[in-house]
């Protein structure tokens, strides 16, 4: 994988969203030292697995659909629509299975050495929770 959007993609088709191995593809494409750096905290490559299973667990069919994915230098710029039909407590808001978000998700990865080292991301749960509940 030498090119750096081979390895960005698989985190989204095959990590992020639910239905296969995630913790076997991060383990795999995200770095050892690997940080995942939202707004309000950094991941570990192990909290970040753990986020991610526990999310397909609570939204069992989450996707995360790649809309533009881009290059400069060693970083790889990935614009996703994230979705699903959460069915428990969902970052507090009680749910049933029956209401369903999408929202628009940014990150900013860097790759070195075949492995994404750091991620700088950005969703919008806060519009999730607003279409999540009655």
């Amino acid at each position: 994988m030498d090119k750096l959007d081979e390895v960005v993609r698989p985190l989204y088709t095959d990590a992020f969203t639910a239905g296969k191995d995630a913790a076997a593809v991060m383990d795999k494409v995200l770095a050892d030292g690997f940080q995942s750096i939202g707004s309000a905290d950094t991941k570990t490559k192990q909290q970040l697995i753990g986020q991610i299973q526990f999310f397909h667990k609570l939204v069992p069919d989450l996707r995360w659909d790649i809309q533009e994915l881009m290059t400069c230098g060693n970083q790889v710029v990935v614009r996703s629509i994230a979705s699903g039909t959460p069915n428990g407590d969902f970052m507090g808001v009680p749910t049933t299975g029956a209401r369903k978000f999408q929202i628009m998700t940014i990150d900013i990865h860097r790759v070195e050495r075949g492995q994404i080292q750091s991620v700088h991301h950005l969703e919008d749960w806060a519009t999730a929770l607003r279409q999540l509940k009655p």
